[in-house]
């Protein structure tokens, strides 16, 4: 019964840690962290990215420049753009490590402690991916509100706004967190589960020698 929950706790694993990498992937690179509607001109919307900036006019057509600096960018963008990569990486590497010390692959399997370390490893880095995605995300999405709510800036000027990318963080940062750790707990419980221990086998009944003589074994020459 213990086997079967930590075989699922694996799987559901991997699978949000999957669906948080490719969406923690996603919200690195669009230009949706930020959203602009001007009032003066209400058929363009003003998307800012960590790499970008785009305008989308009502016909559909976007046109997107990237940043011209990025020692200009204000400190929450420069610091956000290393955390996403560096959770990119971090998520890409527990990926593959948890994968490697899953119980249904095949690799390792002459060493169990191997692939529970390699499983544990895996939970670890996919936590903190989970961690790297939400703290750029949450600051940026802080410095919005701020900004928002600034009553020394005239209510005429336009102010950015929640784009789709930062609730697409969010979810990815608590994705790979909870990947990690299932993954973590899985292994736990792997490490903790011994194996019972072999039945007792009995000693062989002697046998008869060879020209019908037979071996008798006394209570006094058996020594404890």
């Amino acid at each position: 019964m213990a086997g079967g929950w930590w075989a699922k706790a694996q799987v559901g694993g991997m699978l949000l840690a999957l669906l948080g990498w490719v969406s923690s992937c996603v919200t690195t690179f669009v230009p949706l962290w930020k959203n602009l509607n001007l009032d003066l001109n209400e058929l363009e919307v003003w998307n800012m990215g960590l790499w970008q900036v785009c305008i989308t006019q009502e016909e559909g057509v976007v046109e997107c420049q990237a940043h011209g600096s990025f020692l200009a960018l204000p400190p929450e963008l420069r610091i956000s753009r290393l955390l996403m990569c560096l959770s990119n990486g971090l998520g890409l590497l527990g990926c593959v490590l948890a994968a490697l010390g899953l119980e249904g692959w095949r690799t390792c399997e002459d060493k169990p402690g191997q692939k529970l370390r390699l499983l544990l490893a895996g939970g670890v880095m996919l936590g903190m991916a989970g961690i790297t995605t939400l703290v750029p995300v949450s600051w940026v999405a802080y410095n919005t509100v701020l900004d928002f709510w600034d009553e020394t800036v005239p209510d005429i000027v336009p102010r950015w706004e929640f784009g789709e990318a930062t609730f697409l963080g969010w979810f990815a940062g608590v994705f790979l967190a909870a990947a990690g750790l299932l993954l973590a707990c899985s292994a736990r419980s792997t490490s903790t589960a011994t194996p019972l221990a072999p039945a007792c086998r009995q000693a062989p009944a002697a046998r008869g020698l060879p020209g019908g003589h037979h071996l008798h074994l006394k209570n006094a020459d058996l020594v404890i």
